[in-house]
């Protein structure tokens, strides 16, 4: 098969060695990958596979399942499907554990449902499991015109909780508004706090998704209400940061520290379990619809890291394979 090879932090496409298939696996003839922020840390050698994942970049796709392992009663043999990966998206053919293979949204593509897996599990493990929220509580994103962000958007406006979104320009604020952001501001004119106390109100706001880290962390616990949360997905603001801890202790902060990548094959398929239940009919009746700012075929993956790494896009940029 032909894969994505990194050299010299630059992407070639080139002949690999197939996957191997084992026991409770699925093999997928990749139509589609999709570009994330994990991808391009990889590239540069800051954030190598888990033990035993695939060194190849790509953490979903969709295509058509070509064989199946001993046990897997998932799908078939010419079923559509997406899935969630530790890795090898970007290839013209992935294994992967059953558990982390959904079919197609009745209505999508290939493309469309590609853009799905890894932002939507991102989205939904860290609001609803990890961060336990419940109705009406309202939620800072910060980054919400990313892929998680406007995944976890559109989650929030089915679940009846109210959002606020930091962005780096009005355009994507603009669009953040029109997939169910209450309000937001632009991270370039100045703290974000005096905006989002104006729409929290004194309470404060009971969840915050970050992918930010250190840069944000201070403002973060400011805005955080009694018995708030705080989910750290990334550290696109660096990693080290002072703590008030009076103000830890005073409002009963939790402070969470999440990634999906590593986690077990049952968390997973826990999670993909869960958006099959309650995120895929919603696909499937467009009240949630995939985000994608731009198509480009994997042999030109240089293009799409360069134009994510450019934080121009609003939603995802999604590989074509073999089109």
């Amino acid at each position: 098969m032909k894969a994505i090879v990194v050299d010299n932090d630059h992407l070639f496409w080139k002949e690999c060695a197939d996957p191997k298939l084992g026991v409770g696996a699925v093999e997928i003839a990749v139509k589609a990958s999709a570009v994330n922020r994990a991808d391009l840390m990889q590239r540069k050698g800051a954030y190598p596979p888990p033990p035993g994942a695939s060194e190849i970049l790509g953490l979903e796709c969709a295509g058509e399942v070509t064989r199946v392992g001993e046990g897997v009663e998932r799908c078939k043999p010419g079923d559509p499907v997406c899935a969630l990966l530790s890795g090898g998206g970007y290839a013209e053919k992935v294994v992967v554990p059953a558990g982390q293979v959904l079919p197609v949204p009745a209505g999508l593509n290939y493309v469309e449902a590609a853009s799905l897996p890894e932002v939507y599990a991102t989205a939904y493990l860290n609001l609803y499991l990890e961060g336990a929220l419940k109705r009406e509580e309202k939620v800072i994103l910060h980054a919400g015109g990313s892929g998680v962000g406007t995944a976890a958007i559109q989650l929030l406006a089915q679940s009846d909780n109210p959002c606020f979104v930091t962005v780096g320009n009005q355009s994507k604020l603009d669009s953040c508004m029109k997939l169910g952001a209450e309000s937001g501001c632009i991270r370039h004119s100045g703290s974000f706090v005096e905006s989002a106390q104006a729409w929290s109100g004194s309470n404060g706001v009971d969840l915050i998704l970050d992918p930010v880290g250190a840069e944000y962390l201070a403002s973060n616990i400011e805005l955080l209400s009694q018995n708030g949360r705080l989910v750290f997905i990334g550290l696109m603001g660096g990693a080290r940061a002072e703590i008030n801890l009076a103000a830890l202790l005073g409002k009963r902060l939790k402070l969470i520290g999440s990634t999906l990548r590593s986690r077990s094959i049952s968390e997973k398929a826990q999670v993909m379990d869960a958006l099959s239940n309650w995120v895929w009919p919603h696909l499937e009746d467009g009240l949630i619809k995939p985000i994608i700012e731009a198509v480009i075929p994997i042999e030109n993956a240089q293009d799409a890291h360069d134009l994510v790494e450019s934080n121009d896009t609003f939603g995802k940029v999604v590989l074509s394979v073999g089109v």
